[in-house]
């Protein structure tokens, strides 16, 4: 399918994140863009997908694809603080391998594909130093948040220096920028204060690990633990000179001044009222990103997506990555939160789609089927054509056909066989 091509796709179900599913639905598309959708007869040609389902295209909105050249995810037993050992190892290891840059454009780009065929248009990425991203029409749609670390004078000024020159070399390419403080433990208040006043200047989204492990907590509460330990050990912590770091809840706060902020994983929240407080008091420009199967691999229970619920705080998903993750799909994330009674089908999708959208600040060109938007989508073979399609689109036996981004074919393909000619 070309961008320029008129195409009608019809489907069994039309799911287009806003309004009831469209029984024998239809989308049109005009030059890329959503011209029109409905039920019943399209009255022109189109490509009718018989049983299928349509959706909005995914949305991964928290995802660090530099993992994406990993067999198995790293082992976590010890949690956190040893997860992050093997992680500074491996990173170690590769970079000592060779051509740095090369090894991370091509586990970038293995991570977008999988992406796409996992039915994905839409990835929000933390990029790690130095940043090698292009953007590319035959890939999802990216937000790139250019992480920062820095614990000391040296490492802080090191790390500014290059998040600003890579901020600058993303509005170059044409990618939509974003700013990333790793987490609570490794950002000391001097380069939170340079970090904002760059998120101030350039109106920059955001997104922070936080709350994302009890030996977090324990670091923030007594300046000592696991965490500590890992962090001496790796040569990022000085007892003689130990950093100051800020409390989860300041951090929020801080967060809530960008123009739109994710809380990444906040598996730990529930424990922090003046943190959630005022996480649900800024919830008309934060968010949190949960990634299930990470968070029960890591700590041993799943993201607290009821309590989010409860105070009306917008809830997306992602993968975190192949370091943590077996795969980057966001439907067995989605399977993950229904099969344990956090969400029903539909808010999963939702999460997976609107919410995602909106998290990354692309709710105007992502996350729903309207028209004027562009035909980002995914085309989905229900293993049961009689369930209702929530349901039916996460049953694990249910098959991707096609994603399209922008009406263009990223994964998968469309039969032309199916062509048919309805009468107007």
């Amino acid at each position: 399918m070309t961008r320029s091509a008129v195409t009608v796709l019809r489907a069994r179900h039309v799911l287009p994140g806003h309004g009831p599913a469209l029984e024998n639905g239809w989308v049109r598309i005009v030059g890329g863009r959503i011209a029109a959708l409905g039920s019943g007869r399209p009255g022109v040609a189109a490509i009718d997908l018989g049983d299928a389902l349509i959706l909005p295209g995914l949305v991964n909105a928290h995802t660090h694809l530099e993992f994406s050249g990993c067999d198995r995810p790293f082992d976590a037993v010890g949690g956190l603080p040893a997860w992050i050992r093997r992680v500074v190892e491996w990173r170690r290891e590769r970079d000592a391998t060779g051509d740095t840059a090369a090894v991370k454009a091509t586990a970038l780009h293995a991570g977008l594909r999988e992406c796409a065929a996992s039915g994905v248009t839409t990835v929000g990425e933390i990029a790690t130093a130095p940043a090698t991203i292009s953007p590319a029409a035959s890939a999802p749609r990216l937000r790139v948040f250019r992480e920062a670390i820095g614990l000391s004078p040296a490492t802080s000024d090191a790390a500014f220096r290059s998040l600003t020159r890579d901020l600058d070399d993303f509005s170059g390419h044409g990618l939509a920028p974003g700013l990333s403080p790793h987490a609570p433990y490794t950002v000391a208040a001097p380069l939170a204060a340079r970090l904002a006043r760059e998120i101030a200047r350039r109106r920059l989204p955001v997104a922070m690990h936080l709350a994302e492990s009890l030996e977090e907590a324990e670091l923030l509460a007594t300046g000592g633990g696991p965490l500590r330990r890992v962090l001496e050990d790796l040569g990022a912590w000085r007892p003689e000179a130990p950093p100051r770091l800020l409390p989860v809840a300041e951090w929020i706060t801080r967060l809530a001044r960008a123009p739109r902020g994710i809380v990444v994983h906040g598996t730990h929240l529930p424990a922090d009222a003046d943190a959630l407080a005022r996480l649900a008091r800024h919830r008309d420009r934060l968010c949190v990103a949960v990634c299930p199967r990470t968070t029960r691999s890591l700590s041993g229970i799943l993201p607290p997506v009821a309590t989010f619920r409860d105070v009306g705080i917008h809830v997306a998903l992602g993968t975190d990555g192949r370091g943590s993750n077996p795969d980057l799909s966001i439907l067995a994330e989605c399977r993950t939160l229904v099969d344990a009674g956090l969400a029903s089908p539909a808010e999963a999708v939702t999460m997976a789609t609107v919410h995602g959208a909106w998290a990354l600040g692309f709710e105007r060109v992502a996350g729903r089927l309207a028209p004027g938007r562009p035909a980002d989508l995914v085309i989905l073979r229900p293993a049961n054509a009689h369930a209702a399609p929530h349901d039916a689109a996460l049953d694990p036996a249910t098959s991707i056909i096609a994603t399209l981004r922008a009406g263009r074919v990223i994964a998968g393909g469309l039969d032309s066989a199916s062509m048919n000619t309805p009468p107007a």
